[in-house]
């Protein structure tokens, strides 16, 4: 694995062992305030990103377009501002980071479907010359 499957698959793997210590943390604390970041963390960073990664692995004319560094660029500041807004947000503060986050996030999602779509239904590209 390399490039964009690997940023991909590498980063989901970073955001499960930060949402493992959260829960360990929450679990130690018997405090569960932080229970909807912590599952924003693991769901979109560690299972999402991922996913995301294994795609782009078996995909390269998906990981070729730069649809796919724009869903990363987004997918990751989204959750940088997503799970954080969410902490804040559940501990009594401003849900505006929540929201901003939440927005990025929806934009890499709409960024992959488009790329996915283009994949699905775009041009077929042979490597091979058609027999005329």
């Amino acid at each position: 694995m390399k490039g964009i499957g690997l940023l991909f698959f590498a980063s989901g793997a970073v955001y499960g062992m930060g949402g493992m210590a959260l829960g360990i943390w929450m679990g130690t604390a018997h405090d569960f305030t932080l229970a909807p970041a912590h599952a924003h963390l693991n769901l979109l960073g560690f299972v999402t990103m991922a996913l995301m990664g294994v795609f782009y692995h078996v995909t390269p004319s998906a990981a070729a377009r730069f649809l796919s560094r724009l869903h990363f660029g987004l997918a990751t500041v989204g959750l940088w501002l997503m799970v954080p807004g969410i902490a804040f947000s559940a501990t009594g503060g401003n849900p505006g980071m929540a929201i901003v986050g939440s927005l990025l996030t929806a934009a890499a999602m709409l960024t992959f479907l488009v790329n996915l779509a283009l994949t699905a239904f775009g041009p077929v590209r042979s490597a091979r010359a058609l027999p005329c």
